[in-house]
């Protein structure tokens, strides 16, 4: 009986030994969704599944390193919902500071306040500097002029730093308050970014052509007539891309080049990444109006040796082949032996999403976290 009593004691002490650090969290707000830990252990991952807490009780969570994990000397982390949109707040909506610990046994113990909600609430002075290029920037190719915007990083004028470039299409619907459909918000959602020490990036914003916004943005012939794509995309690399590229800080390279847009701005912003795989490294692409071209080719250039980046974003509640086309779209691309290799796409289908700014908005930060900064692959 005693021998029994020992080796019981002997194998829990052994278990002990051999079990890591223990994160016990809780939180006031409580919800169906998952909490994450993201960390320099894992390159701040905001959704990796290996470090997925599990949920033991109301706004009780808990997560158990192993016994021979291999701990940074500082572990440094975050409790998240899924990505930086929803991550840990103070209970007066304020930034938290990376949590600490030097432990790798014994417990942890951790609360959160609150969960911040869909990249809100912002902070002022990360803001984005809004420039208005040109109220008429000329488009030789097209033979008119368009309002162009840069959206430079809170700090640019304090910094000597340069910076990625996401070029958008349809700058009416992007950051303007008295957009007839909303706005995506995206300098609310920069600052956001900001505060977390990402995002910091250049976007430049260019006006939509009104009444002739589909010819602009098709390219050949489609199902809408015949459009005027092929002279917009030479207007942004060969016009546009130089033009910022000589006045602003930008990093020039296609890895830090990208284009995107939402229904036929994200069709055109496909065209030109097929067209132009030199310039364009990354893609995102909201609800894609692929109907408009359902023969469209997928090739890449085969001296392109670098991956393109896509981000393709649908929502279930847009149409009944929204979902269908692009799923489609990109089984096409997986399969075409020239492009297989050379592309990485991250496919995002919210199922309750519909074809407006809203879950557009919800979804630029997400992207532009991914496309650029996210330099471990999803």
């Amino acid at each position: 009986m005693n021998f029994d009593n020992t080796s019981s004691t002997l194998e829990l002490n052994n278990t002990i030994i051999k079990t890591g650090l223990h994160i016990i969290l809780t939180t006031d707000e409580d919800d169906l969704r998952p909490v994450y830990m993201s960390g320099n252990f894992n390159n701040w991952l905001t959704q990796d599944k290996r470090f997925m807490m599990e949920k033991i009780g109301n706004g009780l969570y808990h997560f158990k390193f192993t016994h021979d994990f291999d701990y940074p000397e500082t572990l440094l982390y975050k409790f998240t919902k899924g990505d930086w949109s929803e991550v840990e707040i103070d209970s007066n909506g304020n930034r938290t500071e990376n949590r600490a610990t030097k432990k790798h046994t014994g417990t942890q113990k951790d609360h959160v306040a609150r969960w911040r909600k869909n990249w809100l609430p912002y902070k002022q002075n990360y803001l984005p500097q809004v420039l208005l290029i040109s109220d008429e920037f000329e488009i030789p190719q097209l033979n008119r002029t368009r309002k162009i915007w840069a959206l430079l990083p809170h700090d640019y004028d304090s910094s000597n730093e340069s910076y990625p470039v996401m070029y958008l299409q349809d700058a009416q619907n992007l950051f303007n308050e008295d957009a007839e459909y909303g706005n995506w918000e995206i300098d609310k959602k920069l600052a956001v970014m900001s505060e977390y020490k990402i995002g910091k990036i250049i976007i430049i914003a260019i006006e939509h052509a009104e009444e002739d916004r589909i010819r602009e943005y098709s390219v050949g012939k489609t199902i809408l007539g015949k459009g005027q794509g092929k002279k917009y995309i030479r207007f942004v690399t060969k016009t546009l891309k130089p033009f910022v590229d000589n006045n602003f800080r930008t990093k020039t390279d296609r890895a830090n080049t990208g284009i995107g847009g939402s229904s036929m701005g994200a069709l055109i912003s496909i065209f030109s990444g097929l067209r132009y795989p030199k310039v364009f490294g990354k893609l995102m692409i909201f609800s894609p109006s692929l109907w408009v071209k359902p023969d469209m080719k997928i090739n890449v250039d085969e001296d392109v040796t670098e991956d393109t980046k896509i981000y393709l974003y649908a929502g279930g509640d847009e149409s009944d082949t929204m979902i269908e086309h692009v799923k489609k779209f990109k089984d096409r691309a997986i399969a075409n032996e020239f492009v297989k290799d050379k592309m990485k796409i991250n496919l995002s289908i919210n199922k309750e999403g519909k074809h407006n700014e809203t879950y557009w908005s919800d979804e630029f930060p997400k992207a532009i976290e991914w496309l650029f900064f996210n330099t471990k692959d999803n």
